[in-house]
């Protein structure tokens, strides 16, 4: 689910009662935040005020790793959470749904892009009073769900509701990296090149574009040319050079051995490293 409004942030729970609300009455709710009643937001604790008394702690999104988003593939982020209810409430599944989320912005009340799971999240009791849950949310940069704008941190955290039209929910529970998707590529020559002579390496260091769908240069970023001689299993850094206006990459070297060259790049806060896949040359 795509919500790029922080009021919407709160109708996003709508999609989860509408699968613990019955039909009729789902039909019928009203969006916003008028679908809970008096909805007040608490900006200091990222916390929407309700009369569901639930908390929700231990959130990990995607087993702690940043996500990579590319330009048309859905890509399924696992995320694992607890719950923290009162004891006698009701959270059989016909009465009780709860889901996570990310959000971008620094806080749950001001962001501008939340990103809600579709399904509620599946859950198993630890205790009367405590749940494990774990759900997935669904990213998809060809339906717009990304701005260019919105790489790098992102806040986690989770919503819950109820049948009978409570609802909570919950940011400030931690953080995750929201990364356009890099290519590194290399093209190493000539081949085969006799020992002394010159190697010079091209390529090209590209990554997602979420507003056209397509791969663009990554400009002026230091990019590593390295080698690893044939037999071993190590790469040492030659030099240092940075991608031109259109991310292209032109490094030259010294023959000296057999051996794979490649570039290597150590990523952004925006975007993920990337090494690209050796290019064997044969020296003579």
């Amino acid at each position: 689910m795509h919500i790029r409004a922080t009021v919407a942030a709160v109708a996003g729970a709508l999609a989860l009662s509408a699968l613990v609300v019955p039909a009729a009455q789902a039909a019928d709710a009203p969006s916003g935040k008028a679908a809970f009643g008096s909805a007040s937001t608490e900006a200091e604790s990222g916390t929407t005020a309700s009369t569901l008394d639930v908390t929700f702690s231990n959130v990990k999104v995607n087993s702690g790793k940043n996500i990579a988003v590319g330009t048309t593939n859905v890509v399924s982020v696992p995320v694992t959470y607890t719950v923290t209810h009162a004891a006698d409430l009701d959270t059989s599944s016909d009465n009780f749904a709860t889901g996570p989320l990310i959000y971008h912005g620094s806080s749950l009340d001001t962001a501008d892009n939340v990103l809600i799971s579709d399904d509620p999240a599946t859950c198993t009791a630890a205790s009367s009073t405590v749940l494990n849950c774990k759900g997935v949310i669904s990213i998809r940069p060809a339906d717009g769900d990304l701005l260019n704008s919105e790489a790098g941190t992102w806040g986690a955290g989770a919503l819950a509701v109820t049948s009978d039209g409570k609802e909570k929910m919950q940011g400030g529970l931690g953080s995750t990296k929201v990364q356009r998707y890099s290519k590194l590529t290399v093209n190493a020559g000539p081949e085969p090149v006799y020992k002394g002579k010159t190697i010079t390496s091209t390529g090209k260091l590209s990554r997602a574009n979420w507003e056209d769908n397509a791969y663009h240069g990554y400009t002026n970023q230091p990019v590593k040319l390295q080698f690893r001689k044939a037999g071993t299993s190590t790469y040492t850094t030659v030099k240092t050079v940075y991608s031109d206006k259109y991310g292209n990459l032109k490094a030259t070297a010294t023959a000296q051995y057999d051996g794979y060259w490649r570039f290597s790049f150590a990523g952004t806060t925006t975007t993920p490293a990337v090494n690209a896949t050796g290019d064997y040359v044969d020296v003579r």
